[in-house]
């Protein structure tokens, strides 16, 4: 049997499966009368993060459980909270906080109304339920939290699931990406046709471009995969952004060369043209240090954005990668050989 059988319809309010057995804070309290509240009223059925609120008793920030009990009690509850709180709104559906878990990767969210006073929490815990068996969760009870990457991996395919449900939402889901790739190779097509007298009279850039943007589009995907896999990890930083930058920049340069080596030898051993066969491997070469880029920095912008990468990131990726190919195959073919 499989407990998904118990879990409600996510289409249905956040509203109603949210947790009314929880403390808030006041923002102005000192750390030992925060924690004095929290033995008076009690912690309910379980307490992931603790929530401030002013004296409108809107929500003003998140305290993390350790700060709560690591700090001075005579600290004030201002200076340990995270004043960003992400909160799901009342309107919401299950399904919206569904999308929330996968994107955040909080183990919990306030629900919060309008002038956003908090009226609920929802925790990861629901979620669980439905994807776990029932063989498994005699060993996990319910104040064991699945806290590690395989969780939100899981529960980011079954709302991939139930996405799939309806073609027409999936339609409308994908579709205005793949606008992006159609206004790409429109771009790419005008752009060919400023070079079609050089085309015309090297018929051997013709030949490889084929080659050209399948290598682009190879490497960038590659790029892109593993920062998407990356990204179910970490906090998208520009500390972050600039190691992984670098250390992309040196693999997409060793790539580069590489690949443009092999594919110059082969264009000089056909044709017997070394200008020819330069510009083919040396765009190629470029091209492909600015594939690994974008297969970095796409994601990473568009996951920052709150944006799923695994449905934008391949049509935005790659319409970019092989218009930016194209600059630098055609203009490099101008340069050298006109």
């Amino acid at each position: 049997m499989n407990v998904a059988r118990t879990i409600p319809d996510f289409d249905t309010p956040v509203v109603e499966h949210a947790r009314k057995d929880f403390p808030l804070l006041n923002a102005a309290m000192t750390v030992g009368e925060a924690l004095e509240r929290i033995r008076r009223e009690g912690v309910g059925e379980r307490v992931i993060y603790f929530y401030a609120v002013d004296e409108q008793k809107r929500l003003v920030g998140v305290v993390p459980t350790r700060r709560l009990l690591t700090a001075p009690l005579e600290t004030a509850l201002h200076e340990v909270m995270v004043r960003r709180v992400v909160a799901v709104p009342a309107k919401a559906t299950l399904l919206d906080a569904c999308e929330f878990f996968v994107l955040y990767k909080f183990l919990a969210f306030p629900v919060v109304d309008e002038q956003r006073r908090v009226i609920g929490i929802i925790d990861a815990n629901l979620f669980a339920e439905e994807i776990l068996e029932a063989g498994d969760t005699q060993d996990r009870t319910r104040e064991t939290m699945p806290v590690d990457a395989d969780f939100f991996e899981a529960l980011g395919f079954r709302l991939e699931q139930i996405r799939g449900v309806s073609a027409w939402r999936a339609f409308r889901f994908r579709f205005p990406w793949l606008l992006v790739t159609v206004a790409g190779g429109t771009l790419s097509a005008i752009l060919a046709g400023f070079f079609e007298a050089t085309l015309a009279g090297s018929l051997i850039i013709a030949f490889f471009l084929t080659m050209v943007l399948g290598l682009n589009e190879s490497v960038s995907m590659q790029s892109m995969s593993v920062t998407i896999h990356a990204l179910r990890s970490v906090r998208v930083t520009w500390d972050w952004l600039a190691s992984s930058f670098r250390r992309e920049l040196s693999t997409a340069a060793l790539l580069g060369i590489s690949c443009g080596f092999v594919v110059c030898i082969i264009a000089w051993l056909w044709h017997d043209n070394v200008r020819e066969a330069a510009v083919i491997g040396g765009s190629i070469a470029l091209s492909l240090i600015t594939a690994c880029a974008l297969g970095l920095v796409v994601p990473s912008l568009l996951h920052r954005l709150k944006l799923d990468p695994k449905i934008a990131a391949g049509p935005v990726t790659l319409a970019s990668a092989d218009f930016i190919a194209l600059v630098i195959y055609f203009t490099s073919a101008w340069l050298v050989l006109k």
